[in-house]
């Protein structure tokens, strides 16, 4: 499944900054478009909206015990947690909490406007392209602090991620440069830069940046686990299904950490079908040499033969002719048959009629009961016939080998 990958812009629905990747792991095409003119979402194509930094505010809650993610009471219970961190009422604003948050754990609870973002989820729906996922562009995380410089030169902004404190998205200026960590000071943190302020923000943060392209930014948002279509903007169970389904189908084929896995799978398979290759030759080679002692019997035994084209076939030909030349009867004449069925036959009541065509005789006004004709069978088995009842009386057949 591929991802279209679409940036929220900070203000009302308009313009689009949208990436696609086919395998997760590359950017194959990018632009920027109103939104009915981004790309199609058909069948097997993954939406993923990524909110903007400078949209959502971060802040730290551990839920009391009983509520969870699921639980119907969570967004009464987050907006009296945070209460007095919220700059606008709480009716007006949507919540979402960490991947995984358990009751009485801190979590992270991502804030950001209701209304700002339904405006969005409804222009994408209105298109055809509703957003399967909501992904933030930065959420928290431990390790190092980074900063990422975007915009453009005159609306340059950058974003304080790591070091496990919340997302901050400050003007790229001396005046918030004390703000950074470190102070701004020279290598305080690993910094990367959008091209358009990459000479802006080395200026200014007097140190070396490393590039990176808006839509590679975008498809490194799409990775996270973090869903902001939480409470009314959730999606069903059907969908969700069908996204996580895709994600690990995803993740097998293209992750780079599922290499060794996927080469592992790859030589498992090769040496199956390498060990199915080698049983066929085995079977073709011990099938000609089963092939070429029976011509060499037939050749033995039939020396006049010149051209051994099916050897079962002309030697039982071949038998037959010896036979009729030396008078000798075969299982399939009227002799051996009349001889095993009064050899075996048990019943006192004779046949009134007998009727005889190469290989079958039927015995006309011979009745027997299940019984008596699996005892039947069991007598004629050695003899090479077997017996089977008819309306009329019974049938014997040269038995099949």
């Amino acid at each position: 499944m591929s991802l279209l990958l679409i940036r929220l812009p900070p203000g009302a629905p308009g313009v689009y900054a949208w990436a696609i990747s086919h395998d997760g792991q590359g950017v194959a095409a990018h632009g920027q478009a109103g939104a009915g003119l981004l790309p199609a979402a058909g069948r097997g194509v993954e939406v993923v909206a990524v909110a903007p930094a400078s949209q959502l505010s971060w802040h730290r809650v551990t839920l009391p015990k009983g509520v969870g993610a699921q639980s119907a009471r969570l967004r009464p219970v987050l907006a009296a947690l945070l209460e007095e961190h919220l700059l606008d009422e709480a009716e007006a604003l949507h919540f979402a909490l960490e991947p995984g948050a358990r009751p009485q754990t801190p979590a992270w609870v991502a804030v950001c406007r209701r209304d700002w973002l339904a405006a969005h989820v409804q222009a994408l729906q209105a298109t055809g392209r509703a957003a399967l996922r909501i992904v933030p562009e930065l959420a928290p995380q431990a390790g190092a602090a980074r900063l990422t410089v975007t915009g453009t030169p005159e609306h340059a902004q950058v974003l304080v991620s790591g070091g496990d404190l919340p997302v901050q998205a400050l003007p790229l200026a001396p005046a918030a440069l004390s703000l950074l960590p470190g102070g701004g000071s020279d290598g305080a943190a690993q910094v990367q830069s959008e091209p358009a302020v990459a000479a802006l923000a080395e200026q200014l943060l007097r140190q070396p940046v490393a590039i990176v392209q808006p839509a590679a930014r975008l498809l490194a948002a799409a990775a996270s686990l973090w869903d902001l279509a939480q409470l009314e903007f959730a999606q069903s169970g059907r969908a969700r299904g069908a996204r996580r389904l895709a994600a690990l189908r995803r993740e097998l084929l293209h992750a780079p950490r599922w290499r060794p896995a996927r080469w592992g799978v790859a030589l498992l398979l090769l040496v199956h079908l390498a060990g199915i290759n080698v049983l066929a030759w085995q079977t073709k080679a011990d099938l000609a040499r089963r092939q070429a002692a029976v011509r060499a019997v037939f050749t033995e035994s039939f020396p006049k033969v010149p051209v051994v084209v099916d050897a079962p076939a002309q030697m039982a030909r071949e038998v037959a002719l010896l036979r009729q030349r030396s008078g000798a009867t075969s299982p399939r004449d009227l002799e051996p048959f009349l001889s095993a069925f009064g050899t075996s036959a048990q019943s006192e009541q004779g046949p009134t009629a007998l009727e005889f065509i190469a290989g079958e005789l039927r015995a006309k006004g011979v009745q027997m009961s299940a019984e008596d004709l699996a005892a039947f069978n069991q007598s004629l088995s050695p003899l090479g016939y077997r017996a089977s009842a008819e309306e009329n009386g019974l049938r014997l057949q040269v038995q099949q080998p």
